[in-house]
């Protein structure tokens, strides 16, 4: 179906949610290598390359019976946005947003969410700010695919080039959206770490960790937690007292 020039989306959905069972055990079993997973998944579902199936996904796994769930996680990240840039001021980690335009504020907001959400695991060698681990602004200069090509990390990145945003995941260039979405590329982030089911990498795993608890509401198992992750979301929490 998804070879057609125009495939029914509604259809491709429909046979997503009654075949979930029997794809996530493909996709969790422990038979694929990190860095081969995605490229397996996505030939085996690509489907996936679409932004929404992969939003979708999430939604599965996470809530399965809310048609309303992704629209709820856009307004609680929007929530959670609007708290990081004034506790990133505060921590004086991110200059006041009111000085740039849209796309500058999301982007610095990004950059700057490994400093907020340390963890103690440093990023890759040549990757320099942990931020790296799922932004990349290209420079002029820059040619995308050989930027992936060098990339040393198997996770899913936003690649912007200043008009438009590409996600890829390891070296794979997977699905493209409009900058004018960027505000919320880390949820796509976060879609696709649940859809191909990928280990998050220790230098930004509190960052993401807290993502997945504040935002996608998906609570993680007591021994998985870190002291990182714990001191985090304690000085969070009384950051934006709850």
């Amino acid at each position: 179906m998804c070879k057609k020039a125009k495939p029914n989306q509604e259809d491709v959905s429909q046979l997503l949610d009654l075949e979930f069972e029997a794809r996530r055990a493909f996709i969790d079993s422990d038979t694929m290598k990190e860095e081969n997973r995605a490229h397996l998944i996505l030939e085996a579902y690509p489907c996936f390359k679409e932004l929404h199936h992969a939003l979708g996904e999430l939604r599965r796994i996470l809530d399965p019976h809310n048609n309303k769930f992704i629209s709820q996680i856009k307004l609680r990240w929007e929530e959670f946005c609007s708290r990081v840039e004034f506790y990133g001021v505060s921590k004086k980690a991110m200059n006041p947003p009111m000085t740039m335009d849209k796309t500058e504020a999301h982007l610095a907001l990004m950059k700057a969410l490994p400093t907020l959400f340390p963890t103690p695991a440093h990023p890759p060698k040549k990757m320099g700010n942990a931020s790296e681990a799922f932004l990349h602004v290209l420079k002029p200069t820059e040619d995308r695919d050989a930027v992936l090509q060098k990339r040393s990390l198997s996770c899913p990145v936003v690649m912007f080039d200043g008009c438009k945003c590409v996600i890829a995941v390891g070296n794979l260039p997977v699905t493209i959206f409009d900058k004018e979405k960027l505000g919320e590329a880390m949820i796509y982030v976060m879609a696709y770490f649940y859809a191909l089911h990928l280990t998050y990498p220790k230098c930004v795993a509190t960052l993401l960790s807290v993502i997945q608890t504040e935002v996608l509401q998906d609570a993680i198992h007591e021994s998985d937690t870190t002291s990182s992750y714990r001191k985090a979301l304690a000085e969070w929490h009384a950051f934006i007292g709850k």
